[in-house]
């Protein structure tokens, strides 16, 4: 079978699930950073629910710079970055654009090192489905809602 006739499940950001060619997809690998604090985990609010700071990386750009500048954008924090948590592929749905995106994420431990939490830095997106980023009990985790393709509690489960 020629590649460009695979099918591949993408998701939304509901669930709602498309099947779709290879060749309708765009690659995008992503970072995202795990902020643990006082057995608290900051996470981005988005929607009625939770992520992981973090986003897509652009092209010509290094993995842990991404994740600086995501990170920046999303929490106002200047973070140091940690080593490798956890690596995964994505299939989902872009909101807002709706493209069909193939990602890799990488989630790595991240250490504040300056910078205040605000929504100074949102991007034009951002400001229509994000506010302020909050620490939340990592007791609760299991309690909220965390919009991701990934598992969290694969990530978060070597902290609990």
């Amino acid at each position: 079978m020629n590649n460009k006739t695979k099918q591949i499940t993408c998701e939304d950001i509901e669930g709602k699930k498309y099947e779709v060619s290879t060749d309708q997809l765009t690659f995008r690998p992503a970072v995202y950073g795990v902020i643990i604090k006082d057995n608290k985990i900051l996470l981005s609010k988005q929607w009625d629910g939770y992520d992981f700071p973090g986003g897509g990386i652009d092209l010509g750009e290094g993995t842990e710079v991404a994740l600086i500048r995501e990170v920046k954008e999303e929490t106002g924090l200047d973070v140091k970055i940690g080593q490798v948590l956890h690596c995964n592929n994505s299939f989902f749905k872009l909101p807002f654009k709706g493209d069909f995106v193939h990602s890799i994420h990488m989630y790595y431990e991240c250490h504040i090192i300056g910078g205040k939490i605000s929504t100074e830095f949102f991007d034009e997106h951002e400001k229509k489905y994000a506010s302020e980023a909050e620490w939340v009990d990592l007791n609760k985790v299991t309690e909220i809602k965390i919009y991701s393709s990934l598992d969290a509690k694969k990530v978060l489960e070597k902290f609990l």
